[in-house]
């Protein structure tokens, strides 16, 4: 009697082994065909901006400001809007437009423009061998009013960003084919040069606090190439204890830092052209993925509160169109929010 109890209890457990494995393997959870999406934080598109790129958030987190394209543009122009899709304003309509943020104070705006330059060869802001010469930096109201021009060089002035205290405004300079890094007050006075370094081209700079500044930088050598190797470095704010924290060869590119002052997030191209984010602890190296999508995914944004990471996607495009469009994913749970 004890042998038949074993063998039928052995018995049963061999067939719930059997069962539970069938289960498993054809989980839909489980399954191989689970979409990457899945692992993904909560994701949504920004209604009504059909095509853009390089979004920021406002300082009190409700707006963002970057350059989007709709039916009548020819070209891309600097919007803002709600970041539920609503209140959109073209900021300007002559020219064409680059990169843009907000004053800290969140009553102006800068941005790059073409505008007054329409006379000199156009350019392409995405080819560093052509950037177009000419674009300026501008600063405005609101609602685009009160401009106030605040570089006049004809060289490429982009790249823009405010510290946060509101007294120093960072971009990058081409000159002679050179990229560095520049700092001017706001009304464009005591414009100088912060980097100098004619190997490496500096750009897409952020303050991570006023003494502090992240960028991204590639060597000239490899420049323009397919995949182009960049590197991401941290450095104080007159440009001096430059360190590079991204040691690998790949494409590190697009850093922006979190409220926290620890960590920021930045695109990694993963094998074989797969732009995905990631988000980077200063203090640890440690990498944590954030998207997880064949798409492009690129120009991430952390809002000022920590809770809310914009980004630029293609990822639901069809029939051939490649547009980019503004996302937004909740990232709350990583409490990335300035620490009290």
């Amino acid at each position: 009697m004890e042998k038949n109890t074993l063998t039928s209890t052995t018995s049963f457990i061999t067939r719930l082994i059997i069962v539970l494995a069938v289960v498993i393997y054809f989980s839909p959870s489980e399954s191989k065909g689970q979409t990457q999406e899945q692992k993904e934080f909560k994701v949504w598109q920004i209604p009504n901006v059909d095509e853009g790129a390089e979004f920021y958030f406002s300082p009190d987190g409700k707006s963002m400001i970057g350059n989007a394209k709709f039916k009548d543009d020819p070209v891309h122009q600097v919007y803002t809007f709600n970041i539920d899709g609503t209140n959109i304003k073209r900021i300007n309509d002559k020219g064409e437009d680059a990169c843009s943020f907000y004053f800290p104070d969140g009553n102006q705006l800068i941005y790059t423009s073409t505008r007054d330059n329409l006379d000199l060869p156009k350019g392409n802001y995405s080819d560093p061998n052509n950037y177009p010469q000419g674009a300026e930096l501008y600063s405005c109201d609101l609602d685009g009013s009160k401009v106030k021009r605040l570089t006049d060089n004809k060289y490429y002035d982009a790249e823009v960003s405010v510290s946060p205290d509101g007294k120093w405004i960072l971009f990058s300079r081409q000159v002679d084919g050179k990229l560095d890094l520049w700092k001017m007050r706001p009304d464009g006075s005591e414009q100088h040069q912060i980097t100098f370094t004619p190997e490496w081209q500096e750009g897409g700079s952020f303050y991570i606090n006023n003494e502090t500044i992240i960028c991204r930088a590639w060597n000239i050598k490899d420049q323009a190439q397919r995949g182009m190797p960049m590197s991401i470095f941290t450095m104080k704010s007159d440009g001096s204890g430059r360190k590079q924290i991204t040691n690998d060869s790949g494409t590190n590119w697009a850093p922006h830092p979190a409220p926290d002052g620890d960590h920021f997030v930045f695109v990694k191209v993963l094998p074989p052209h797969n732009y995905e984010i990631f988000l980077m602890s200063l203090k640890t190296g440690e990498q944590t993925r954030l998207t997880f999508n064949d798409a492009f995914d690129g120009f991430p944004a952390i809002s000022p509160d920590g809770n809310l990471l914009t980004f630029d996607s293609n990822r639901d495009a069809k029939n051939g169109d490649r547009k980019l469009r503004p996302y937004i994913m909740d990232i709350s749970s990583l409490h990335l929010g300035l620490k009290k």
